[in-house]
């Protein structure tokens, strides 16, 4: 139910006279049999293909569309190597390509490339929303802080484990649209 507003919202979209920014909150799946599908599985939990079709969603976690479209260049580190109660500073440079101006939302992923127990593959950690006209770029910074690492291992303990770590920024949880380097923790 969109409401008394909900279809002048959808006519000003449709004719363009406002560009969406929206993102999924979930993964859609390409068809029933892919029922339970979500961004941040564990490794273990997709080791079979569909023998008969392609098995990647229909639209990932994160996706949305706009009337212009973004470039994202490469993702910066303040630092390679940090602490494990360190900040590390990651920051990327998104430019509006198109010829309408835009809101896009800059969404920042964290793997735990090796760990005691099983993590997901990605996690979402951090986003960011920025307005850019025709042509304009902004660099959009997240600070890595180490809540944002840290998860309960095999014997119940909250925290840090050393490691490598890899960064994920992009406009959705699908692995074409992200950008990627690493960090490690000591």
């Amino acid at each position: 139910e969109p409401g008394a507003f909900g279809g002048q919202a959808v006519a000003e979209i449709l004719f363009g006279d406002i560009n969406p920014s929206a993102k999924l909150p979930m993964t859609i799946p390409r068809h029933s049999g892919q029922i339970q599908t979500y961004y941040n599985h564990k490794f273990t939990s997709k080791w079979f293909k569909y023998a008969t079709g392609n098995s990647a969603p229909l639209y990932e976690f994160g996706y949305g569309l706009s009337y212009t479209t973004y470039k994202y260049g490469d993702i910066k580190l303040s630092s390679k190597e940090i602490a494990k109660n360190s900040t590390i500073a990651v920051s990327v440079p998104v430019t509006n390509t198109g010829t309408v101006a835009g809101e896009e939302i800059v969404q920042l992923y964290i793997t735990d490339n090796i760990s005691t127990t099983t993590r997901p593959v990605k996690e979402l950690k951090d986003f960011a929303r920025i307005s850019l006209e025709p042509g304009e770029t902004k660099t959009v910074e997240f600070k890595i802080t180490p809540d944002k690492l840290a998860y309960y291992d095999a014997q119940m303990k909250y925290g840090v484990e050393p490691g490598t770590f890899t960064v994920h920024i992009g406009a959705s949880s699908r692995n074409a649209d992200l950008k990627k380097t690493e960090f490690v923790v000591r």
